[in-house]
């Protein structure tokens, strides 16, 4: 059933881990590191991205150190500069000052053969969808998308920002099914920021036929969804960002199924297909 985590001091402990009560492939760490403050990640079953959401760190992973890696002031302030991890591989962060990285994971089956990588602000692919006539306006930013295929296991991490009193995940659509060519099955989760902080937005979820839920999202919250129809929306006068990881359970590539009742939407709202497109492999 799909959740709401409050914000919280998490310790660099994971927020969502292994063991989830609701996603049984994704987990989630935040780490805050003081300058020259280390953290060691131990080698498991699962493969990470480390995204710096503020400062610069030093990463060093299957042999390779990734040096100077971030730089932003904040997730508002630049484009992501991340670090990929293969499964079974440790991974040693080290910060240059004081610093704060979104580490996502997604556990894969077996021992991988990948390789770590970088992904610098210029291999970052960003998709703008929707517009503020139809309040819809939001922009999607790849850090592990389609230009990574063959490099990442089952991996999907993106930043998306959405303007002030607009909605994301519009028209509503979902994707926990496996069905052919128009549905994939592929667990999500959500970490919330807004700017100024004192923002908050909406996250809904809900399956046909049955009532929706309704949450009040605040700057920090995290939100676990393992299936349903789920979208989100900024309050005015507020800018959105959501840090979203994505793992599929029977192929990396996301198709989304678009609430039916919602199609003519789909025309209405431009950049839908380009965000499709961006997603599927």
């Amino acid at each position: 059933m799909a959740r709401l985590i409050r914000s919280q001091d998490n310790g660099n402990q994971p927020i969502v881990g292994s063991n989830d009560e609701t996603l049984s492939l994704i987990s989630f760490r935040l780490l805050r590191l003081a300058a020259d403050e280390t953290f060691t990640l131990a080698a498991d079953v699962s493969e990470h991205c480390f995204v710096p959401m503020s400062g610069v760190v030093d990463i060093t992973t299957g042999g390779q150190v990734f040096a100077a890696v971030g730089g932003r002031a904040n997730v508002f302030a630049g484009i992501a500069d991340s670090v990929y991890a293969p499964a079974g591989h440790s991974v040693t962060v080290k910060a240059k000052d004081a610093t704060e990285i979104a580490v996502a994971g997604a556990r894969v089956e077996g021992k991988s053969d990948l390789t770590a990588f970088r992904i610098t602000p210029e291999e970052v692919e960003e998709v703008d969808v929707g517009s503020d006539e139809t309040h819809s306006h939001r922009r999607i930013r790849h850090i592990l998308g389609q230009r990574q295929n063959g490099r990442v296991e089952r991996l999907l991490v993106s930043e998306l920002y959405a303007e002030p009193g607009c909605w994301s995940g519009y028209p509503p659509h979902k994707h926990d099914t496996d069905d052919g060519p128009e549905e994939t099955d592929h667990e999500e989760l959500y970490h919330y920021r807004f700017d100024p902080p004192s923002g908050f937005g909406t996250q809904s979820c809900y399956n046909d036929g049955d009532s929706p839920v309704v949450h009040l999202t605040q700057n920090g919250d995290t939100f676990c969804l393992d299936r349903g129809y789920h979208p989100t929306s900024t309050s005015p006068g507020h800018r959105g960002y959501i840090f979203t990881i994505l793992a599929g359970r029977s192929q990396r590539g996301l198709i989304q199924r678009f609430e039916p009742r919602h199609e003519h939407l789909m025309q209405a709202i431009p950049g839908i297909q380009d965000m499709r497109e961006a997603f599927n492999k």
